[in-house]
């Protein structure tokens, strides 16, 4: 089969081309697992944590990607279109999985950097970490609903927003711009104030429905009751901070962020950007009810992202354009 292989580590300002197009042997399928014959696999930034060594996968070479979409050729249920997600497995055993918690698992296993993923041709995954799709997205619509859709779906839940509101979104790519979608769609009356560095993003943003768009360090016209961010640097969350009500809350949806402008944390100021009970709030992984519940709320609501196809031979360009920024919504390897 056909594969984009992570054989090393390094920023892509170093080497902007990091996977190699590869043959390799179709994996073998053990017991409760399927073989998936992939048609999509949505692009992530977490693919650029590992591949520049924030998020290391625990062994190389490796295959990349969890936003994945094919059907099921070995295994339970052949022929089903199925989706698999960054949870690849989890213990079910320990104290957070027996509380709804899996993504707290220390066993925790993530799809294409614990696990080979879904940049290739066919992939296999425990059979009940598999996903149903709706019939009603084609492939490349029901890829960045897996990660970049689940993810923002637990981030709104966990931004405590009320309906009446206001949200702010810092950054404007594949997930805030589902999560602003959803959020229309689940708090009707609330205000939606969009951060984003990019005038077309901005653009995009009040087109879709956005009460506000300004840059990341312009003030809003109002303090805010929650703010999810999904930018990969520090500086967002500092200006953030600034701008929540007392009592508010910032959700931070990233697996890591980049150290080029970790100094900016030395600047906090207490009294303006902590003070008053506001609240930090990390994303962890998702869990498999965060998966189904939100393909199915998506299916209901006909929430369905913006995105761009690249082949799978063009996936260096496909991150490279993520790293400079270049994101109109959520981006596709057609496998």
């Amino acid at each position: 089969m056909k594969a984009m292989l992570l054989r090393g580590l390094a920023p892509l300002a170093q080497n902007p081309a990091p996977l190699s197009l590869e043959d390799l042997p179709k994996p073998k399928i053990d017991a409760g697992e399927i073989l998936i014959r992939v048609t999509r696999c949505g692009v992530c930034h977490t693919e650029l944590d590992e591949i520049e060594g924030r998020t290391p996968p625990p062994h190389l070479p490796v295959i990349l990607g969890h936003q994945v979409v094919g059907i099921v050729e070995e295994g339970k249920n052949k022929g089903q279109r199925v989706g698999v997600a960054w949870i690849a497995s989890a213990c079910g055993e320990c104290d957070f999985c027996k509380s709804g918690q899996e993504n707290l698992c220390p066993q925790f296993q993530a799809t294409g950097r614990d696990v080979d993923g879904g940049y290739a041709e066919y992939m296999k995954v425990r059979a009940d970490f598999a996903h149903p799709i709706p019939d009603s997205f084609s492939d490349s619509e029901a890829a960045p609903l897996l990660c970049a859709g689940a993810i923002g779906y637990r981030s709104l839940r966990l931004s405590n927003l009320q309906n009446g509101q206001s949200l702010g979104l810092m950054g404007f790519g594949g997930s805030n711009h589902l999560v602003l979608k959803m959020t229309r769609y689940k708090f009707p009356k609330a205000q939606i104030f969009v951060f984003s560095r990019s005038e077309s993003e901005r653009e995009f943003a009040l087109s879709l429905g956005a009460t506000w768009a300004g840059t990341i360090d312009t003030v809003p016209p109002a303090e805010l009751d929650s703010i999810i961010d999904t930018t990969p640097v520090w500086g967002p969350d500092m200006e953030a901070l600034k701008h929540l009500k007392p009592g508010g809350r910032l959700v931070i949806n990233a697996i890591r962020k980049e150290e080029s402008d970790k100094e900016v944390l030395l600047n906090l100021d207490y009294p303006s950007q902590l003070w008053m009970e506001k609240e930090i709030k990390s994303v962890a992984n998702v869990t498999r009810v965060d998966v189904r519940e939100f393909l199915s709320l998506a299916a209901e609501v006909g929430i369905k992202p913006e995105f761009q196809e690249y082949e799978l031979k063009d996936a260096n360009r496909a991150l490279l354009e993520m790293k400079q920024g270049k994101i109109r919504g959520a981006k596709i390897l057609v496998v």
